[in-house]
């Protein structure tokens, strides 16, 4: 009887070495993972490069300016009377979307947070045109768009000759030809 009982207290002796080992290997484990997310946060933020703040208020106004102009154009598309407002329209969408996409992942790598919506002037000329229907509406989206494309052409030759970094100075000189086609206003009759 001694030696079962001997046999059994060395066998929960050594169970109890294992768990112990083996939280002790499962805590080594965690710590490790720790450090290695520890480590990838770090280089994360390494590669977060700084932005000079002009470089950043440009992809700011860009995004917002960008923001608009999919968005009207997508309200032009339903509310657009004129078959050709509404194809400039799809080229809108279609063009300053990626335009933006791009953007946004330029300025995710460089830490740049932009705006979710688009700014407030902005959105008070969506407002307004979102109040219109027919050919009111055309000749105000007409309107706001050659506007808009004369406001992004000053802003983004002058991102492409003065940004310090040259991602966004990239994008500016890239982007600086999408949708220059802008509907005649006499197109929107």
């Amino acid at each position: 009887m001694k030696k079962v009982t001997m046999l059994c207290m060395l066998a929960a002796s050594a169970l109890a070495f294992q768990a112990c080992e083996n939280k002790s290997n499962t805590e080594k484990a965690s710590e490790e993972q720790a450090d290695a997310s520890m480590d990838q946060a770090e280089n994360m933020n390494d590669s977060l490069q700084t932005v000079d703040s002009k470089d950043s208020d440009f992809a700011m106004k860009a995004a917002s300016g960008g923001m608009f102009e999919v968005e009207a154009s997508k309200l032009a598309e339903q509310k657009g009377m004129n078959p050709k407002v509404k194809e400039f329209a799809a080229m809108m969408v279609k063009d300053h979307g990626k335009a933006n996409e791009e953007l946004m992942a330029i300025a995710s790598a460089k830490g740049i947070v932009l705006p979710p919506q688009m700014g407030e002037d902005h959105q008070e000329k969506y407002n307004e045109l979102s109040k219109l229907s027919g050919k009111e509406f055309d000749k105000k989206y007409v309107s706001l768009m050659v506007d808009a494309h004369e406001m992004d052409d000053k802003a983004f030759s002058d991102a492409a000759t003065e940004c310090k970094d040259m991602q966004l100075k990239e994008f500016a000189t890239k982007t600086s030809g999408v949708g220059k086609r802008t509907p005649e206003p006499c197109e929107a009759n």
